[in-house]
């Protein structure tokens, strides 16, 4: 039980591996696979309540991890369920497409059960070479060779976020003697001080600051966004970034009561990210990247919670990236929709979206109120929660810097509502959407809802999953 989610997506890559070597379609390839990620979603829903440790204490299963892996599968299946026939993927390699996103899949819910550093960068590693591998993976008639400059700015910047992590990595092992994290915590509550255990520390969390698109390892973002196909954008959007919370979580939880530098040094990150993501959206018109930009953001919103060295701020922490799943696949779904054969939508390509498909409007309404963070919605009690939990510990200037920026990203989330909504759709068609795609749509708007106007019982899950870090 303790690694059956895993032996299941190994198992799934198994099958997909076999279809790829034949020319099946894209329906039957797609229809497997969305079988496959639903077995594995459910799967890991019951294995919530299995605790041990694997691999010579190198791999630790307990509630902190398997809430991640429920919420990863989840996520992923949402995807394949509302994504096109072909993924937007080039034509006779979708076998393969999928076969590389479980592995990811299969790399990030390693990646939260990681309690050794070494076991953290094959993990890492897993998870990030196979989305390099999908980037490049899209029809090239849509976007004429620029998924292939995706692919390898993708690449590239990884492999330095790789190197620097590697390098802190190094640092630690140096100043402890050793790789477990069970061990390194205590070593590094006396050498918190020594500047050469704050570098290991920053550098180490620099793998994962990249990929929650954090300052300043953040520059990948809107190139990929734009060039990968959406449902791939969907993912990199929204998954990877869970598992990167839930490290983020256990590497800052090793310098408890770190002091006023480590937290300086994480606010000014996170401020940087806000603003520039902000600003930077402003003046996007391509849909994804304008995501892409407030996506830098609200990673620093995430941030903010991990500044504290509380519990209850990492919890709130946990909340938001959880809030922020369901907001961010509201937008996608809308997106894969009403996209014609897996084109990037512009903000113009809203125009009129009321009258066209007004579910799929008031969906893509609620996601974007949700990121605003307006009430009575996820992304308002998510952040409310975070600016409260810094300003009780004293970060007033972050808070403040903070609250500015929540009334930057306002003004483009709801210029996106106003094309939606305050204009005529002129000659363009009514979008057709599924059954399927429309029972999604009132699901994650339901989640967005239900979060936001309850948040106590997701926030004593997360305070419960927590105990286990320690």
């Amino acid at each position: 039980m303790l690694f059956l989610p895993e032996l299941t997506l190994l198992g799934a890559g198994l099958i997909l591996f076999i279809f790829s070597l034949g020319q099946p379609s894209s329906g039957k390839v797609k229809a497997v696979a969305t079988g496959l990620a639903a077995l594995t979603f459910l799967i890991s829903l019951l294995c919530v309540g299995s605790e041990g440790t694997l691999f010579y204490g190198a791999f630790q299963v307990d509630f902190f991890s398997q809430l991640f892996k429920v919420l990863i599968t989840l996520g992923t299946l949402l995807i394949l369920l509302f994504s096109a026939t072909d993924a937007g993927v080039t034509k006779g390699i979708q076998s393969e497409y999928y076969l590389f996103l479980f592995m990811s899949v299969l790399g990030l819910m390693m990646l939260v059960s990681s309690v050794e550093l070494l076991a953290i960068f094959v993990s890492l590693e897993l998870s990030s070479f196979a989305v390099y591998i999908m980037v490049p993976m899209r029809k090239n008639s849509i976007t004429k060779g620029a998924q292939i400059e995706a692919g390898i700015k993708y690449l590239l910047y990884g492999v330095v976020a790789t190197g620097l992590m590697l390098f802190g990595m190094s640092y630690i092992y140096g100043l402890t003697g050793t790789t477990e994290l069970s061990k390194i915590a205590p070593a590094m509550a006396e050498l918190y001080t020594q500047p050469a255990a704050v570098i290991a520390i920053l550098l180490v969390l620099a793998g994962f600051f990249y990929k929650l698109a954090l300052f300043p390892l953040h520059f990948w973002v809107p190139d990929i966004y734009e060039g990968a196909s959406n449902e791939t954008t969907a993912f990199i959007a929204a998954i990877p970034k869970l598992a990167a919370v839930a490290m983020l979580i256990r590497l800052v939880n090793l310098v408890s009561g770190p002091g006023q530098v480590m937290a300086t040094v994480l606010g000014v990150c996170a401020v940087l990210s806000m603003f520039y993501g902000n600003l930077s959206a402003l003046v996007q018109k391509d849909i994804k990247r304008l995501l892409g930009f407030s996506g830098i953001a609200h990673a620093g919103f995430i941030l903010l919670g991990l500044l504290t060295f509380q519990i209850s701020g990492y919890g709130t922490a946990m909340y938001y990236i959880m809030g922020y799943l369901f907001m961010n696949l509201a937008c996608f779904l809308v997106i894969c929709t009403i996209s014609e054969e897996g084109k990037n939508v512009c903000v113009e390509d809203f125009t009129g979206l009321h009258k066209r498909s007004p579910l799929l409007a008031i969906t893509l309404t609620v996601g974007l109120f949700a990121l605003a963070g307006i009430p009575p919605f996820v992304g308002f009690t998510g952040k409310f929660l975070l600016l409260l939990g810094a300003l009780k510990q004293g970060h007033l200037i972050f808070v403040t810097l903070a609250a500015i920026n929540t009334a930057i990203a306002i003004y483009y989330y709801l210029s996106i509502v106003r094309v939606t909504f305050c204009t005529d759709d002129g000659d363009r068609g009514t979008v057709t959407a599924s059954p399927v795609t429309n029972g999604l749509a009132i699901l994650l708007m339901l989640c967005i809802i239900v979060m936001g106007v309850l948040p106590g019982q997701f926030i004593e899950m997360t305070s419960t999953a927590l105990k286990y870090i320690n």
